[in-house]
């Protein structure tokens, strides 16, 4: 966080000021922020901001804040036992874009370079946002969040990192509305927008994918003026964003041109998959001589996320052959997304492919796919391929067809084993489990090319999948579902057992 003095915030903030005893004091200036979710970080120059929640409210944690050194604590009433300077404003989540606007504007206001990349699109946020961490740490230092804080909290929280040395803020926007990331924008306005792809994520929310791509496109609105928009060029309703744009855009994609027929400035080209289903390609930045690169990820459609970063990295000022190299070692992405190991257990041993952060439509798609890639170590022979599906959650009227086209492509794509994973006490998430099954029962119409089993809940999936590979040496296994479906857990039940 850039210094700030008390009196500094509370403008920012439109609030006011209440001293913590009769004798005012204006303590040193602060240097960071912290909430309920990361109180154990408080420290000397801390600034506490009380956010209320469904389970936990951050008032109750006013009192002692002062002893543990924070020197002020953002509320919404006055906290009886308060042993800091309390500074009263309405809403403490308001204030605290308020604040992480006005930190941003302070590092702005600085002689040095400052760049911040906002990225959206209904898949592919964060690993995209992990791409360009690496990829720009190589220009400077990076502010950006862990996992995916991408909402009108987390946002905020990641703006309050920068300080003076900070070159880059790199934030994802999310979305479950209109108008969110328009309200993230006006947080933090972005020099360079990224917008990866319009998909059916959120369709329960937002209704249509038209009102989907209307969303997405509030992060072009939102750009600095002269600021660069960075768009997918095979997606027709990203591509169409250009005529928002109030300067430069830069595409990216597979073909030379994009479909409104101009070049594509950022591409691959000859894309193969190894035996680890990781990407090889050539990297074409405009006219300079296409570079080879190894991507260390997993996943054909993980090329599309490369290029959206180093697209980004390229117009900063990054060499395609640098690029090329951060692709080739960036391994370690967020947990959870496309974490490919080998898990050894007592009966049984398999290649786990984790993507179970979380789960849309489009993502599942592309999960399956590399699913149907995998080739495994025995020449010759395919390997048994298992996916464990859980519940896609905010697809409206739609939920259970959704589910039921998914089903149907684990049986289009060669999946030999479907477990979908429901729930024994939330009827809802049963069902999408239900659907997820019948979908693949019907697109197999008894020709046994598929087997598929209803499991109800973890427990039921981690028995059927480790029996599976019991039986079938080189199994490979998709994990893919909402947060809700509990499919995390069971990959970390997995992983403490996994090797590279």
């Amino acid at each position: 966080m850039m210094p700030m003095t008390l009196a500094d915030i509370t403008r920012a903030v439109s609030g006011r000021l209440l001293q913590a005893g009769p004798d005012p004091v204006e303590p040193d200036e602060a240097r960071g922020l912290c909430t309920v979710s990361d109180s154990r970080q408080v420290g000397a120059g801390s600034v506490f901001v009380a956010i209320p929640g469904q389970r936990v409210d951050g008032h109750d944690f006013v009192p002692g804040m002062g002893a543990k050194g924070a020197v002020a604590a953002i509320v919404d009433h006055p906290v009886d036992g308060a042993d800091l300077p309390q500074i009263l404003v309405d809403d403490t989540i308001r204030a605290l874009g308020d604040l992480a606007r006005y930190n941003v504007e302070l590092r702005r206001a600085q002689d040095s370079p400052f760049t911040v990349i906002g990225v959206t699109g209904s898949v592919g946020k964060t690993t995209t946002k992990d791409l360009l961490i690496l990829l720009l740490s190589r220009l400077g230092a990076v502010a950006a969040p862990v996992g995916s804080f991408n909402n009108e909290i987390g946002l905020p929280l990641t703006a309050l990192k920068v300080n003076g040395d900070t070159r880059f803020l790199v934030a994802e926007m999310g979305a479950n509305h209109m108008g969110e990331i328009a309200g993230l924008t006006r947080i933090v306005p972005p020099d360079l927008a990224v917008v990866l792809k319009v998909g059916v994520a959120h369709l329960g929310e937002f209704g249509s994918i038209e009102r989907t791509a209307q969303a997405k496109s509030e992060i072009v609105r939102g750009l600095v003026p002269g600021g660069v928009s960075v768009l997918n060029a095979d997606d027709d309703r990203v591509e169409a964003m250009a005529a928002l744009a109030p300067g430069r855009v830069i595409r990216f994609g597979l073909g030379a041109r994009g479909a409104d027929g101009l070049p594509v400035d950022v591409r691959a080209t000859d894309v193969t998959l190894d035996d680890d289903d990781r990407p090889r390609f050539n990297l074409c930045c405009g006219q300079e001589d296409p570079v080879p690169v190894r991507l260390a990820i997993s996943g054909g459609h993980n090329v599309m996320n490369a290029l959206a970063a180093s697209a980004v990295a390229r117009h900063l000022g990054l060499e395609s052959r640098d690029i090329a190299d951060v692709l080739g070692e960036a391994r370690r992405i967020s947990p959870h997304r496309m974490d490919v190991r080998r898990v050894d257990l007592p009966d049984a041993s398999f290649t786990l492919i984790d993507d179970s952060f979380n789960a849309n439509p489009d993502s599942t798609r592309a999960g399956l796919k590399a699913l149907a890639a995998w080739k495994g170590p025995q020449e010759g022979r395919a390997p048994h391929r298992i996916a464990v599906l859980g519940a896609m959650l905010e697809l409206g009227p739609q939920t259970l067809e959704l589910h039921a086209q998914v089903g149907a492509t684990c049986c289009l794509e060669g999946v030999d084993l479907l477990v979908a994973v429901g729930s024994r006490t939330d009827g809802e998430i049963e069902r999408m489990a239900e659907a997820l099954a019948q979908g693949a029962r019907d697109q197999d119409a008894g020709e046994g090319r598929i087997k598929v089993i209803l499991a109800h809940d973890v427990d039921q999936a981690r028995s059927l999948v480790e029996g599976e590979a019991c039986s079938h040496p080189g199994s490979v296994v998709l994990l893919k579902g909402s947060h809700a479906s509990g499919l995390g857990g069971l990959a970390d039940a997995w992983l403490g057992s996994a090797h590279e």
